[in-house]
């Protein structure tokens, strides 16, 4: 995912920056380090892709709202963020979350997840990349641990990134209570109880507005994006 590249980038540039702020900081600025003009275009590119870049998508600008009030939970962010943008890493997400803790990741899972989605548009190599991709990503992100075998770990996400998923979950059309068990909050190790009392400390943090009553939830997220709708 980048996490690196994206750290750097978001770095060297103000909040407020605009989708050309972003290309220069990399292309003109060589924020990222690289060597030639041709690598510096491509990360541009790639990152644009990844996650926009660009303060007029909802998605990225929310993004860097949370990414700028402190560090704690942006390899998350980042995560939450790809999967959002990336249909291939998205196909991921269950073979990675139905892992026990502790256990050895199987490629053979995250393979089978790809090809349920792409059927036989990809060849065998091409497959095998993504795989190594998505496995570094989810690394990155503190899903799995060590090199020649990854274990599964239980991610700790932070207010910010519960927020993000929550945003993310009710861009996707989920609402009331069944944002808490989407998806969304499954990739941050959530149950559904756990993810209340996180949306909870998001509220004490001031990143949302949320009312809960049994299965009757109220959210609002003008705070976090003045264009966000109530739920």
């Amino acid at each position: 995912m980048m996490l690196e590249e994206l750290t750097r980038v978001l770095e060297a540039t103000r909040q407020n920056a605009r989708r050309a702020d972003y290309a220069a900081a990399i292309v003109d600025g060589n924020c990222l380090s690289k060597p030639t003009a041709s690598t510096r275009r491509l990360s541009n590119q790639r990152l644009g892709e990844l996650y926009g870049l660009d303060p007029t998508i909802p998605l990225f600008r929310v993004l860097r709202k949370l990414w700028d009030i402190g560090p704690d939970g942006r390899p998350l962010l980042a995560l939450l963020a790809a999967i959002a943008r990336d249909p291939l890493l998205a196909a991921t997400c269950a073979a990675i979350v139905a892992m026990a803790t502790n256990t050895d990741l199987q490629r053979d899972a995250l393979k089978e997840a790809l090809q349920a989605v792409v059927g036989d548009r990809l060849n065998d190599s091409t497959l095998e990349k993504v795989c190594r991709n998505a496995a570094s990503t989810w690394a990155q992100s503190g899903h799995l641990e060590g090199r020649t075998f990854k274990k599964r770990r239980i991610v700790l996400p932070s207010a910010t990134a519960v927020t993000f998923a929550i945003y993310l979950a009710h861009a996707a059309g989920f609402r009331g209570a069944e944002i808490f068990a989407s998806g969304w909050l499954k990739v941050l190790d959530c149950d559904p109880s756990q993810a209340r009392a996180l949306a909870l400390d998001a509220k004490r943090s001031g990143l949302l507005d949320l009312r809960m009553a049994g299965d009757v939830v109220e959210l609002n997220l003008s705070r976090l994006d003045p264009h966000s709708a109530k739920a």
